[in-house]
């Protein structure tokens, strides 16, 4: 299995980033690592793929790192890397949208299971924002009007409402409506209502 993305590698420890380059190699997996958090954030990264990071390292943290991806909307799924004593950490780590966390030592399948679902998460992250972006643009053909009546419509309000609640006739929705069908290449209300679907920004963060 292979990844389009790199795999991307954060460890103050030099023996830790070797030894997971030479195995995630070894799975088919292209590799970058990295000393600390600062020289990943100085780096420009590849948005739907995969970051692994020690949750202690000097400087900025595991945890902190993980704040400073979701901060900046960049779309990464984050294994992190936990001593025994860091489990209550890597539980918060989780519950702020890490994918998972691997306590060491770790085996190798361990590893390698884990980066091959989180990178398939982030193949499934980098569809809904390629859905979203175009349905985004679909939205933005209509005019303040149309996008009025395009609310009503997928509201499933008839025309005969929509035309009392926007004040208008319902020849006139009737024909707005032909407009938007038009615009957002649609075939029928399934496809609005799909399109005003994609449109909204997903609730659930960096998972």
């Amino acid at each position: 299995m292979s990844s389009q993305q790199p795999i991307l590698v954060v460890d103050d420890d030099v023996e830790v980033r070797e030894s997971l380059r030479a195995l995630l190699e070894a799975g088919g997996f292209s590799v970058r690592s990295y000393t600390s958090a600062n020289a990943l954030l100085g780096d420009e990264l590849p948005s739907g793929s995969c970051l692994i990071t020690d949750i202690r390292m000097p400087g900025m943290d595991g945890m902190e790192l993980q704040a400073e991806i979701v901060r900046r909307g960049i779309n990464l799924q984050i294994i992190i890397i936990t001593g025994h004593g860091d489990i209550p950490l890597a539980v918060r780590a989780l519950r702020a949208g890490a994918t998972d966390f691997l306590e060491k030592p770790f085996s190798s399948d361990a590893i390698l299971t884990s980066v091959r679902r989180a990178v398939a998460l982030a193949g499934q992250a980098r569809d809904r924002e390629t859905e979203l972006k175009a349905a985004q643009q679909r939205l933005a053909l209509l005019t303040p009007r149309e996008r009025e009546v395009f609310d009503q419509i997928v509201a499933g309000k008839p025309n005969k409402v929509a035309a009392y609640e926007l004040k208008i006739s319902a020849r006139t929705v009737e024909v707005h409506r032909a407009h938007i069908m038009d615009k957002m290449s649609a075939r029928n209300l399934s496809d609005l209502v799909r399109i005003s679907m994609a449109a909204l920004p997903s609730q659930a963060g960096n998972t």
